[in-house]
């Protein structure tokens, strides 16, 4: 049975803290972000029995950098692409900080959706049902997830028993390690946000 669930962030890209990028196209990540995911492949200390990646360029990369270290191949999972922000995508931040739907979604993840977009509530479902779905497998070992900061936010507050309209008291940080411990109880988690070294 997998006994260990890394979900792992992104390194830097260009326009982090800058725009909404959700699923916009062609987000790369920089030099800074390439040397994080080296870095955070060294905090793992044992080869993955499977090696997981949102469908994103930026996360594909990032699961690339890991998959060299370790010698293992990258799976893409759907389940855990970034959340379709709608008609948001792209936006700058101080754009949207002007619009009181972005701030209604700030306040009340549990209840509201991006304008066109997916609901909190929709993307927790489907980060959880594909990690149950990981949890029922025959392989030993651990696996490692690369995704973005709200796939994993939503199943670490769902993991934490945390309501969505509490999510800002878990934080992800670029290329940051946050781990799930399983076993025939269930999920918990035991690792929140670890950081690479500066």
């Amino acid at each position: 049975m997998v006994s260990t669930i890394h979900l792992v962030r992104h390194g830097h890209h260009p326009l982090l803290g800058k725009r909404l990028c959700g699923r916009m196209p062609g987000v790369q990540l920089d030099e800074l972000g390439c040397r994080q995911m080296s870095r955070c492949a060294g905090l793992m200390r044992e080869a993955p029995a499977a090696l997981q990646s949102s469908p994103q360029r930026r996360a594909q990369q990032s699961a690339s950098i890991l998959g060299w270290h370790f010698g293992v191949p990258v799976e893409i999972v759907p389940a855990f692409d970034e959340i379709d922000v709608g008609d948001w995508t792209s936006l700058d931040f101080e754009v949207l900080e002007k619009d009181p739907a972005w701030k209604r979604w700030n306040s009340r993840r549990g209840g509201s959706r991006p304008p066109g977009g997916e609901s909190m509530r929709a993307l927790q479902q489907r980060t959880v049902q594909h990690l149950e779905q990981l949890r029922r497998l025959e392989s030993d070992g651990t696996v490692i997830i690369v995704s973005h900061a709200e796939p994993i936010r939503a199943a670490l507050l769902y993991y934490s028993r945390i309501r969505l309209d509490d999510f800002l008291w878990i934080d992800v940080a670029p290329a940051s390690i946050s781990t799930l411990a399983v076993d025939p109880a269930g999920i918990r988690v035991i690792c929140v946000n670890q950081q690479v070294p500066a």
